[in-house]
């Protein structure tokens, strides 16, 4: 065989492997396909549906969509009609102002966390949205079990007859219940602050970090009270270190916090664009794990003190609504959070000065829901 029809022979005998290899790269391809999506949550009730949507697994087949473990409460595959369309990696956040900044890093691709926290990241050019409401109420203000102050009137008159600010902790700067306080309190007419050196304030807020320094922070006197998520009041409550003097649906004006949003679902509008199928996939198996846990309250605590680590006491006192519906009063809640956060000089970028119609648009894409 002369060297010309060698070389040839072995051209055409690398492009015969080459082209069978491109057929099984091009089969791996397809599998690489099926995006992997990092959802964030944070160790609260409010966030049970997720909880219980990674713990029920199979079991909710029958409704079109389900997380089948591949390690338990970390990765998981998102199954869609009987096929795999998602895998799944679960985040833990501290807090709602940790999500932004995740979301901010793309190290998030949808996540679970306050409307507040969500709203401050789109006014600071977070490119996110609000694909649906997760649940409502849940937000107490707690003080010392043994505290001689009972309710929202005594609070008041404690505040105003308080030769130094009356210190109030939360857990983190974009809370709802921070909000919520900040908003009854501002329309009560005091004076609030930040600054610990500010002696002319009548009520200092303290940022305690994370949730699970709320109870601490109560027992070490670092803080008169606080205000927070449930399961917190409740575990303050049966562990004898708290009690509730208001829940915080209750702040007046009557009537005005009830229904409240809280936490809710979001997702980064790259994968918006990018991955509608699989984020229509989760928000699916989200709103069935929510009308689940409505309908199996006991179960759903239970599920969620031993995922989270409270008594199962606790959970099951629990008051909240799961719900991924947009109704016209979670939207007139909605709206009074960017209100509030605007008063309160919170709003500094690019939901400055604009009302809550003009943002609507910028905050919320409900197509995964509606």
């Amino acid at each position: 065989m002369s060297k010309k029809v060698l070389i040839l022979t072995l051209l055409v005998f690398m492009l015969m492997i080459s082209g069978c290899g491109g057929s099984d790269t091009a089969a791996t391809n397809d599998e690489n396909q099926v995006p992997t999506l990092n959802v964030g949550y944070i160790f609260t009730n409010h966030q049970t549906p997720l909880m219980v949507a990674a713990n029920k697994g199979e079991a909710f087949s029958s409704n079109g969509t389900y997380l089948k473990p591949i390690v338990e409460r970390e990765k998981y595959e998102l199954i869609a009609d009987g096929e795999k369309v998602a895998n799944i990696n679960l985040v833990v956040n501290k807090s709602g102002s940790e999500t932004t900044t995740l979301f901010a890093q793309k190290h998030l691709d949808l996540a679970l966390g306050s409307i507040t926290a969500m709203i401050t990241g789109v006014d600071t050019d977070v490119p996110i949205k609000v694909i649906s409401p997760l649940q409502t109420e849940g937000m107490a203000l707690i003080f010392p079990q043994d505290s001689a102050i009972n309710n929202w009137d005594e609070f008041l008159t404690l505040v105003k007859e308080s030769d130094q600010p009356v210190k109030i902790g939360y857990h983190s700067p974009t809370s709802a219940p921070k909000f919520v306080l900040e908003g009854a309190l501002d329309a009560a007419g005091l004076k609030i602050t930040g600054d610990a050196t500010d002696m002319s304030a009548d009520i200092l807020l303290v940022d305690l970090k994370e949730t699970s320094n709320l109870i601490p922070a109560l027992q070490s006197k670092q803080v008169d009270g606080w205000v927070g998520p449930s399961p917190f009041p409740e575990v303050a409550v049966t562990e004898g270190v708290g009690k509730v003097i208001i829940e915080l649906r209750d702040l007046p004006p009557e009537g005005h916090w009830h229904d409240f949003p809280c936490c809710v679902l979001a997702a980064r509008d790259e994968i918006i664009a990018s991955n509608p199928k699989e984020v229509q996939a989760f928000a699916n198996l989200i709103t069935e794990a929510s009308k689940w846990c409505n309908e199996n309250k006991e179960e759903a605590a239970i599920i969620t003190a031993n995922w989270i680590g409270i008594p199962e006491e606790a959970a099951k006192a629990s008051t909240l609504n799961y719900t991924t519906d947009p109704s016209e009063n979670w939207l007139r809640g909605a709206g009074i959070h960017v209100e509030t956060l605007g008063a309160l000089d919170k709003l500094s970028g690019k939901l400055n000065g604009k009302n809550f119609a003009d943002v609507e648009s910028e905050l919320f894409d409900f197509q995964f829901v509606d």
